[in-house]
C-alpha cells in the first residue's frame, strides 16, 4: 500500500480528514524548502504538495506566479525539487509528498528520466496541471510500474464523460477544484462544492481533496464535512512572502490553527 494510501486509512479509521499545504519550492530560498516541509508536518499537514517552479503556472493567481518567479530566479528547476524531497526523506519516511506543476519540466527532463528521479527521491504522487487525460497515458503507465500515484485535477465546468475518463486513470486522490479561476480567490460556494463531490463520488471511489479558495480554519473545516482532504496554497504563501525571515515558524503556525479547526469536536 501507497503512503498515501495509508494515511488516508488512517485518517479515515480516526474519523480525520487530510490537511496537504502546498508551497514552491526554493521559495522564499532553496535552504529553507525541506525546513518548511518539516515545519508543515509538525503543524499538522498529513500530505505535502510541493509546486516545481515554472514560468508560465497558467492555473495559479499571482501569489503562486510570484513564489514560482522568487525560485526561478534563484535558479531552482526540477532536479533542485528532487533533491529537496531526498533531503526531506532523511528525517521522514512516512509522510506523503505530492509534486505539483506542469509539463513542460517533465518533457525537457524526458518522462522516463523524470519517473526515474521521482521514484529515487521517494516521491509519492505527481500532479501535472496540463496534462489532460488523453495526453498523458505514457507518463500514467511509467508512474504506475514505479508504484508512483497520478493525480488529477477535476473542476466545476467538467463533464461527467470526463469525470469518468479522468475516474479511469487517477490513482491516490483527485483534486477538486472549488473555484472557476485560479487560485488565491475567495468566493467559495460550499453548497456546489459538496454537490460537484456528489457527482464525483458516484464515479470514483478514490478519496477526493479540494483545493483553491481555502483560507482559514473555518472554511477548511466546513471543506471537511464532505470532502476527504482539504488543500491550501495561496494562503501558506501568503505568510512566507509577508515575512521571509519568519516563514518556518509562520507556516506551522498557520497550519497549527487549522489543523486544530478541523479536529475540532
Amino acid at each position: 500500500m501507497s503512503r498515501i494510501s495509508k494515511t488516508f486509512e488512517k485518517l479515515a479509521t480516526s474519523g480525520r480528514k487530510a490537511l496537504i499545504p502546498y508551497f514552491t519550492a526554493g521559495d522564499p530560498d532553496p535552504a529553507v524548502t525541506v525546513l518548511l516541509m518539516r515545519a508543515a508536518v509538525s503543524g499538522g499537514a498529513d500530505i505535502l504538495e510541493l509546486g516545481v517552479p515554472f514560468s508560465d503556472p497558467m492555473a495559479d493567481g499571482p501569489v503562486i506566479q510570484r513564489a514560482s518567479e522568487r525560485a526561478l530566479a534563484k535558479g531552482v528547476g526540477m532536479r533542485h525539487v528532487l533533491e529537496m524531497v531526498k533531503e526531506f526523506r532523511k528525517t521522514d519516511g512516512d509522510t506523503p509528498v505530492v509534486l505539483m506543476g506542469y509539463a513542460n519540466p517533465i518533457e525537457a527532463m524526458g518522462k522516463a528520466e523524470f519517473v526515474r528521479g521521482a521514484k529515487a527521491a521517494e516521491i509519492d504522487g505527481v500532479i501535472v496541471v496540463d496534462y489532460p487525460p488523453e495526453e498523458c497515458a505514457d507518463l500514467a503507465a511509467l508512474l504506475r510500474e514505479n508504484s508512483l500515484d497520478l493525480i488529477f485535477l477535476i473542476a466545476p465546468t467538467s463533464t461527467d464523460e470526463r469525470i469518468a475518463q479522468i475516474a479511469a486513470l487517477a490513482t491516490g486522490y483527485v483534486y477538486y477544484v472549488s473555484l472557476r479561476g485560479v487560485t488565491g480567490a475567495a468566493n467559495l460556494d460550499l453548497e456546489e462544492v459538496a454537490a460537484r463531490l456528489a457527482k464525483i463520488r458516484a464515479r470514483t471511489d478514490l478519496p477526493i481533496g479540494v483545493g483553491f479558495g481555502i483560507r482559514d480554519g473555518a472554511t477548511a473545516r466546513a471543506i471537511g464535512q464532505f470532502a476527504d482532504a482539504v488543500i491550501i496554497g495561496s494562503r501558506v504563501i501568503q505568510e512566507i512572502e509577508a515575512a521571509p525571515g519568519e516563514a518556518v515558524p509562520r507556516v506551522k503556525d498557520l497550519l497549527r490553527g487549522i489543523r486544530d479547526a478541523m479536529d475540532a469536536r
